[in-house]
């Protein structure tokens, strides 16, 4: 910096002010320091400007998996948001691993990030509590910390949703309507088949019902499985948009009602539609990212 200083014919101080976008410099010396800086290949030392300042302009973000359509919508609304407050985000996955999560988080806190935002993998967050007790910010999105924890959360409304979904089938005359969804032990597939049971009422079978992490093999498996039945489903309501696209492949031509919850690319190009349960993980990332 004192080669600028020197090269521009300015002080120290005027350099440093140019360099952090501060006001109180006129333009035309502001623009003969830029014109040394790019002459002399100046660059800002960032490790000591975070220890100046305390602030590391940099935000944490954990969601389960960065493939997943609606996780990678939520990370570019969170990633456009710390943009505009001239901050990096930095990013992982946690593939649905607790472990992984907890890894994760201590990793971006080591790197002294300004603020996190979590898509929990887990149920167990006291590992949190000595970085919210040092002025973290902490945000959970998509689904809620552990008990003990008192953090802004973001939710959607998993189980008006499917009720809607439900509901959408019963109006079109099916009444026995099949439930393909996640894990329950996710929170979000959870709440999913207890919209999905409240809806139907007494008409709701077992089953009917069949939940673990998708694949083309298991949804072949359980939808064979569901057919056989002498009263056999007529509709399916998929818990998420990759549930969605694995029942259209293991349908492949049989015709079953579907709906959807989440949106999923190519939705209206397909023939006969797709009716689908629409949350914006946008929404979701963009709310996230500014309480944080």
């Amino acid at each position: 910096m004192k080669d600028v200083a020197s090269a521009a014919g300015v002080a120290l101080k005027t350099v440093s002010r140019v360099v952090n976008g501060e006001p109180g410099v006129h333009p035309a010396t502001a623009e003969r320091v830029r014109t040394a800086i790019d002459r002399l290949g100046y660059s800002r030392n960032e490790s000591a400007r975070v220890l100046r300042r305390g602030r590391t302009a940099t935000i944490g973000l954990v969601i389960e998996d960065v493939a997943d359509p609606f996780y990678s919508g939520l990370s570019r609304a969170v990633e456009e948001v710390v943009i505009d407050h001239g901050c990096l985000l930095l990013s992982g996955s946690s593939g649905e691993q607790p472990g992984r999560e907890r890894e994760l988080v201590e990793t971006f806190c080591a790197r002294r990030v300004d603020g996190l935002i979590v898509v929990p993998a887990g149920e167990d967050h006291t590992y949190l509590r000595s970085e919210l007790e040092a002025g973290t910010p902490v945000v959970f999105a998509d689904r809620p910390p552990g008990a003990g924890l008192d953090v802004d959360t973001v939710l959607a409304d998993n189980v008006s949703g499917a009720g809607q979904a439900v509901r959408h089938l019963l109006g079109h005359g099916h009444g026995r309507i099949a439930f393909l969804g996640d894990d329950p032990a996710i929170f979000t597939a959870a709440q999913r088949l207890q919209g999905y049971r409240a809806a139907l009422g007494g008409l709701y079978d077992e089953r009917l019902v069949a939940m673990r992490p998708p694949s083309l093999e298991a949804v072949r498996a359980d939808l064979a499985r569901m057919l056989t039945l002498d009263d056999p489903p007529t509709a399916v309501f998929a818990g998420n948009g990759r549930y969605t696209v694995t029942v259209l492949r293991a349908l492949a031509g049989r015709r079953l009602a579907l709906v959807g919850f989440d949106d999923f690319e190519l939705a209206d190009l397909l023939q006969p539609g797709v009716t689908v349960v629409a949350q914006d993980p946008s929404w979701m990332g963009r709310v996230a990212a500014r309480r944080g």
